[in-house]
């Protein structure tokens, strides 16, 4: 499957919905107005792999993740432990809500894949090969 296509008025917002892509779980989510500042005030210096929020989303709303943890391929919790994000139980690692690494051993942030958002209630995740006539 190269590619997925969600609905995302079905996301309630401060919440995620996990689909399956490539065989690997897609995370979806909908963050709250506090999540988007709270993310958006990080300061950069304090992160291992640092990223600012914006560079991590198309439309703050919507943080869209791969939940694959970056060093055993473990798949993190939502809305769990510290920053609000994700958490990894195999090592204690913590995620903030745009999925960079907040706290424990991991060095870098989960990873985003590919997506465009064509309407704004459709997110097509995966790359969109036009038609050979």
């Amino acid at each position: 499957m190269s590619k997925i296509e969600v609905k995302l008025s079905d996301i309630p917002e401060g919440k995620n919905m996990c689909f399956k892509w490539r065989g690997k779980p897609l995370f979806i989510r909908h963050r709250t107005p506090k999540e988007i500042e709270q993310a958006a005030q990080v300061d950069l210096s304090e992160l291992r792999d640092p990223q600012h929020d914006l560079d991590r989303v198309k439309k703050p709303q919507w943080t869209i993740l791969i939940e694959v943890c970056t060093h055993l391929g473990c798949m993190p919790i939502a809305n769990v432990k510290d920053f609000g994000g994700y958490y990894c139980v195999c090592h204690s690692s913590h995620y903030d809500t745009t999925g960079r690494i907040r706290k424990g051993p991991m060095l870098l942030n989960l990873e985003v894949p590919y997506y465009e958002l064509p309407f704004n209630d459709l997110v097509i995740v995966g790359y969109i090969f036009p038609s050979i006539i």
